[in-house]
């Protein structure tokens, strides 16, 4: 399956941003999805995850309550919603996708990536 990751941008502090994955090649709704980033000279981390059916949802701490994850398998699509953005959410963001039945938040445990987008928060 491949994937593209689109939405991202430069928006102030405060402000929300919607990102976008679509997915081509294959069916998304086998996939639990992954929303990960990277800032520059740091590692890829975890942001959010979102299972098969949707029925679970897990955040890393740093976005609980201000991030959203979802999922709309009609249109082979999984978004993350951001609001309350702040200047340390500056990172290029992934969206991946992973066939497993555990839930992971380990960046090897996903199998297929998109190109990633870049989201930049201005203080």
């Amino acid at each position: 399956v491949q994937l593209q990751a689109s939405g991202g941008g430069l928006v102030q502090a405060g402000g929300p941003l919607r990102l976008s994955c679509a997915a081509s090649g294959g069916t998304l709704s086998t996939y639990a999805m992954g929303w990960f980033r990277q800032a520059p000279g740091k590692e890829r981390v975890f942001v959010a995850r979102i299972s098969r059916l949707g029925g679970t949802t897990n955040y890393a701490d740093s976005v609980k309550g201000r991030f959203t994850i979802s999922r709309e398998d009609a249109l082979n699509t999984v978004y993350l919603q951001m609001n309350n953005l702040k200047p340390e959410d500056t990172a290029l963001y992934y969206c991946a996708a992973d066939q497993g039945r555990v839930t992971t938040t380990i960046v090897s445990s996903y199998k297929y990536w998109g190109q990633g987008t870049q989201v930049t928060v201005s203080s």
